[in-house]
Parts: C-alpha cells; structure tokens; sequence
C-alpha cells in the first residue's frame, strides 16, 4: 500500500468508529474508503466489517459503566444477534463481486436514508408511550426485529445502530447512554459473527484491514468517550451528504455509464 492509502484508510476507520460510537452509520465512511483504493466490493465489506467489529472494544470500554443496567436485554438479543449475523454473512458469500456491486448503489441509499431518519425514529421514541419490557408481545416484536436487523448487519452492517436504537426506545428503554452500550455490543456480535466467517471464507485484505484496525481503535474509544461533547447534528449532516453523493456515483457507474 502506498502512504496515502495507510493515511486514508486509517482516518476513514478513524471517522467511521467514531461516529459509529456515537450514532452508527460508520460504515458509509469506511466501506466507499476500501473501493475508493481499489478493493474489490465483497472483499472492502468484509474488510471493513473486520476492522469496524475489533476496533469496536474501544467503545465497550467507554461505555462500561452502563453495561450492568441492560444485562437483562443483552442475553435475549444475543443469540438472535448471532444467527443473523452467520445468515447475513453466509448470504454474502454467496453473493459474486459483480451482483454486490450491483447491490452496493441500493445499500448505500438504504443506509443513508435510515441514517437520515434518525432523528425522526428518535422524535417518534420520545413521542410514544414506553411499552412495558415485560409484555410478551413487546418482547417478541423487538427480538424478531433484532433477528431482522442481524440478518442485514451480517450481509452489509451500515445502519443497524441506528435502527437499534430506535426500536430499543420503543420498547421502553429511554437512557441514550445505556442504549448506545447495548446497541454497541449487539453490534459488535454481529459484525464479530460475520467477520469470522468473513476470515474463514478469505475475504479479507489483510494490509488494509490492519492499518483500519488501528483507526478504528482510537475513533471508537473517543468517540464514545466524548459522545456527550460532540455536535452531533452537523456530523449528521455531513454523513447524510456523504451517502448521498456515494449513492449517487455508485448508481452512474453501475447503471448509466
């Protein structure tokens, strides 16, 4: 890799845990990186998959005091967590480079419009009365979301943070920083699933995922450590534009060049 490569992917990785720690939607940073230097679209979303899920122990660190509280609804969205992130990344595995990166355009606009809405799926959180955790019915509608959401984290991973987040508010969760610790292990044992399937399958570039590693570690950790000084709105902004231009490149390339 060339020096400008080590210096992009580790400031994208960098970013993208960040924001990851923060809101969710890293992804759209780190994944377009990968294409940008060239990696091939299965290969760059395992890749980025690898380093996102390692670098995410920096923000489980930061997050650590409020992991207690949410023990309870940590253990029943695990082991849908794990299947659906084994299913997601079986599903793209079996998927060629040409056909994903047919799918890449519709991904990045999928992301980024549920990136968009976060703020919308928040103000409804707020909105709606708390369910009761231990009505049944609650229970089971969040955990086959989660099973849902574990299947597209798996197979591609940009936004799920965000729609975590917000069916965690529906269920009666209302305290952001618990959320974000939840939120963020679910994530991690997603991405962890697939991304051993991703190493087993040899999907991953080796050079590139070990320099965004580095990034990732120290996005993550500041990221949720400085998460309550951090202007999130206009950081939103930028990713909202940033995914949108992605998608819109993605789409000329694919479809009408």
């Amino acid at each position: 890799m060339s020096w400008l490569e080590i210096i992009g992917l580790a400031l994208s990785a960098a970013v993208g845990g960040a924001i990851n720690a923060v809101a969710g939607g890293g992804t759209l940073i780190t994944f377009p990186a990968l294409l940008f230097f060239g990696t091939a679209p299965v290969t760059a979303n395992a890749t980025s998959t690898l380093a996102l899920v390692i670098g995410t122990s920096g923000s489980i660190y930061g997050y650590r005091r409020h992991l207690a509280a949410v023990k309870t609804w940590l253990w029943r969205f695990l082991p849908v967590s794990l299947l659906g992130g084994v299913l997601g990344a079986l599903l793209l595995t079996c998927t060629s480079n040409q056909t994903f990166s047919r799918l890449v355009p519709f991904l990045i606009l999928f992301a980024t419009v549920i990136f968009l809405a976060q703020g919308l799926l928040r103000r409804q959180v707020k909105l709606e009365p708390a369910s009761n955790p231990a009505q049944p019915h609650a229970v089971w509608a969040a955990i086959l979301f989660q099973l849902a959401v574990a299947v597209y984290g798996g197979y591609f991973g940009a936004g799920i943070g965000i729609l975590m987040l917000a069916s965690l508010g529906f269920i009666g969760l209302h305290n952001i920083h618990e959320m974000n610790s939840l939120k963020t292990m679910l994530g991690s044992m997603i991405n962890l699933v697939a991304a051993i399937w991703f190493v087993i399958s040899g999907l991953i570039a080796w050079p590139q995922a070990a320099v965004m590693t580095a990034g990732a570690l120290c996005g993550y950790f500041l990221g949720a450590h400085y998460s309550q000084r951090i202007p999130q709105t206009r950081v939103r902004q930028i990713i909202t534009a940033i995914g949108f231009l992605l998608a819109a490149i993605t789409f000329y390339k694919e479809f009408l060049r």
